[in-house]
């Protein structure tokens, strides 16, 4: 839900790069509204999140009503709505993986990274998100973390991915 914010001139909410990427998707849709996802997407991919402001803002250049633009954004899992982690892990717990054992690999993630689903670790590295399907049920169980995809998950393997983004950090 959409908190009490006041609104504030889009220019100065939004950047001028975000407003010309904006205008870009524009110039391929026949109606503002139509480019919404992409809106949300670009304003993500340069702050990490969409605050409310940011929400506002773009529904306001889009001539949308923010209601309608965070029925949008809410719908896909993909927009995130709150500040994330560097990482995002999206842990599939659909029917395939459950049925695969997904719970157990869910609890080894918790068990790592001390964190539960919807949390970000204390040094802001990961944020563990479940989702309904990654697409991948013949390889299950199955998560992503940031753009990679990892497949027939077990225990062991989840130690060593995590030990590996670790050493990565480190």
């Amino acid at each position: 839900m959409i908190h009490n914010i006041i609104q504030s001139d889009t220019s100065s909410t939004l950047t001028s790069e975000e407003i010309h990427l904006i205008n870009i998707e524009l110039s391929h849709v026949p109606q503002k509204s139509g480019a919404a996802i992409d809106a949300l997407k670009i304003v993500q991919d340069k702050r990490g999140w969409v605050s409310d402001e940011c929400l506002i803002a773009i529904a306001k250049y889009l001539e949308m009503s923010s209601e309608e633009l965070e029925g949008i954004a809410t719908f896909y899992n993909l927009i995130f709505r709150r500040p994330v982690g560097e990482k995002v892990i999206l842990f599939c717990d659909s029917v395939s993986c459950w049925l695969c054992g997904c719970e157990k690999q869910k609890h080894k993630i918790s068990e790592i990274l001390k964190i539960d689903y919807g949390e970000t670790t204390k040094n802001k590295q990961f944020t563990f998100l479940p989702v309904p399907c990654l697409g991948a049920c013949d390889k299950a169980p199955v998560m992503m973390v940031g753009d990679e995809l990892f497949t027939n998950l077990d225990s062991s393997k989840i130690e060593q991915i995590f030990t590996d983004y670790e050493q990565e950090a480190g």
